[in-house]
């Protein structure tokens, strides 16, 4: 009896079959048309059509970050695999974990400009964690196996396969054999922490007087929120959140004291500035936390604990760094906490938590409402009174994202998509509609402004045809309003290219891709208006609402202070 063999796209497919792969997020092309017909005449591993590249890697990124699996994207050479060159820098830059399978022109043309051809192993290199650069068919299910073993492990992050059209030739078959990975000689992340370092760690934690616990992605990452809320609750420590680890621990935990850094809350960033040790897990002590890093918390001894050794002491100098996962590390710590004599000094903490509740009797969230126009911070809390809280909700970048990284507490870790390092408008839709595949049962917002959602708007096309029902929340102040803010703030109210003048009808626009769309002007309108959308399952609907165009964020850093140093309100500091 002969054995079954497979062509070179044959062997992809299988492969990402063995390898559990759903979905994948894609656009044809020339290179990869083999490729596409191979998909075609099977079943098991679905392709999500959508309309731009970019669209693609936002739709795979998305869909990692809601179920922790790898995303996967196809394309082809040339300008759709440039196309692609943002999403991989998001990915990258959340530590996002996906696979982007990318054609090429034949082995035989590579380096001779043929047509469609880009280096794209060459043009992604300082944005991907791996590149492999696919030469003989044979190997396809072993490149496979590594590109998702290293994407998903350690620190995780995008993964590039670059597939030349010859190697995919459906007329030259080869035999099957799985490719596994569980390890590689060269590439073996640290798991557990040194035991010296925790016992320095434990030693400090429970001789402080004023700890705080500073979480970022890492949390969300590792899935090791349960476990972060035990050792929240062993040390009854006050406990802050980066924006990509908001969920982390319940937005409503008791201990929680809000978001830290830029549009951090006052509690949060006085709370840092005065501490004396700073427990910081998965965090990378980033310049939208730090402010100056010259005036950083000098007065707290830091115990830094990552997967990625060089993100410790990167920014700023760690005095206990331990390197470790954190699934691990989280369970040492709290072992030892657990076996250790020394207990934390209960007194000196009850000082802390008065001083706490003092600054958190600021209100620094408190905002003027008025009658005649609708706040952007009203609406994102009745979105989470409308959603119980239950929602998954994506962003694109601006004042829309930090209006709802403030206002819609977050209770579980995955619940909140945005693009935290790169900032990538457009981001917002395409990332929701990651979420909805995976989720379809579940509400999926995307809160976005009028300049992020035009970025990406084609992909109402894509919602269209695989039915997903997101939910888009657009706060529309008719500007780009981050920028405006800034130009409000440090260049005397120029705005320089900061308005949208020629902003088209959105709800028109909406339903000529067959959608739903409702236009909200008046705050009358805002609660009948999100009753209705979110009484709408089966079909994608888009909320117009036309906010105060002149609303700040705040609280808001004072650049190039200390991390406490904020505006509280316009004119008002903290």
């Amino acid at each position: 009896m002969n054995k079954e063999q497979f062509n070179g796209s044959e062997l992809v497919v299988k492969a990402l079959k063995e390898l559990d792969v759903e979905y994948i997020f894609g656009y044809p092309g020339g290179s990869v048309l083999d490729l596409y017909d191979a998909l075609f005449q099977q079943d098991d591993v679905k392709h999500i059509l959508v309309r731009h590249e970019q669209a693609a890697t936002h739709m795979a990124d998305g869909y990692a970050r809601a179920t922790g699996q790898v995303g996967v994207v196809l394309a082809t050479s040339g300008p759709g695999a440039t196309n692609c060159i943002t999403g991989i820098a998001t990915a990258y830059m959340d530590s996002i974990p996906m696979v982007v399978l990318s054609g090429q022109v034949p082995s035989s043309l590579i380096g001779d400009d043929a047509f469609q051809e880009t280096d794209i192993v060459g043009c992604s290199r300082p944005i991907v964690k791996h590149s492999f650069n696919c030469r003989d068919p044979q190997e396809i299910p072993t490149i496979l196996a590594k590109a998702f073993f290293l994407a998903a492990s350690g620190r995780p992050g995008p993964v590039v396969v670059e597939l030349p059209k010859d190697i995919l030739n459906p007329q030259t078959k080869f035999d099957y054999k799985f490719g596994t990975c569980t390890k590689m000689r060269t590439y073996q992340p640290n798991v557990k922490g040194h035991p010296k370092q925790i016992k320095k760690a434990v030693t400090a934690i429970l001789d402080a007087q004023r700890l705080v616990i500073y979480s970022g992605g890492g949390i969300i990452l590792s899935d090791t929120s349960k476990q972060l809320t035990e050792l929240v609750e062993t040390l009854n420590a006050p406990i802050t959140n980066t924006l990509m680890g908001l969920g982390g621990i319940s937005g409503t935990h008791p201990n929680f004291i809000g978001m830290l850094g830029m549009h951090g809350s006052l509690e949060a960033n006085k709370a840092m500035a005065n501490a004396d040790v700073i427990l910081a897990l998965g965090a990378r002590f980033d310049d939208r936390v730090t402010n100056n890093v010259k005036k950083f918390c000098p007065n707290a001894t830091i115990i830094h604990v990552d997967v990625d050794p060089t993100s410790i002491s990167k920014t700023i100098p760690a005095h206990i760094p331990v390197v470790g996962c954190l699934a691990t590390v989280l369970g040492q710590l709290q072992t030892a906490l657990d076996t250790n004599e020394k207990r934390i000094d209960r007194s000196a903490q009850e000082d802390w938590w008065q001083q706490i509740t003092q600054w958190r009797a600021a209100k620094c969230l408190q905002y003027d409402t008025e009658k005649d126009c609708i706040k952007p911070q009203t609406v994102i809390e009745k979105v989470y009174q409308v959603t119980q809280g239950e929602a998954y909700v994506s962003s694109d970048v601006g004042q829309h994202q930090m209006f709802a990284a403030q206002y819609y507490p977050f209770k579980y870790p995955r619940q909140w998509i945005n693009s935290g390092g790169l900032g990538t408008m457009g981001f917002g839709l395409p990332a929701a509609m990651g979420v909805k595949l995976a989720f379809p049962d579940k509400h999926v917002v995307c809160v976005t402004g009028d300049g992020s959602i035009q970025m990406n708007i084609q992909e109402l096309s894509t919602c269209l045809q695989y039915g997903l029902a997101v939910k888009i929340v657009s706060l529309n102040n008719r500007s780009l309003g981050m920028v405006r803010q800034w130009q409000d703030m440090m260049y005397d109210g120029r705005h320089s290219s900061s308005y949208m003048d020629s902003l088209p009808d959105f709800i028109k626009l909406t339903e000529s891709y067959g959608h739903v769309g409702i236009r909200v002007d008046h705050p009358d309108e805002l609660d009948a208006a999100l009753e209705k959308a979110f009484s709408i399952t089966d079909k994608l609907v888009f909320l117009d609402i036309r906010v105060d165009e002149k609303e700040h964020v705040y609280p808001m850093q004072i650049k190039l202070g200390a991390i406490d140093d904020m505006w509280l309100k316009k004119g008002v500091k903290g």
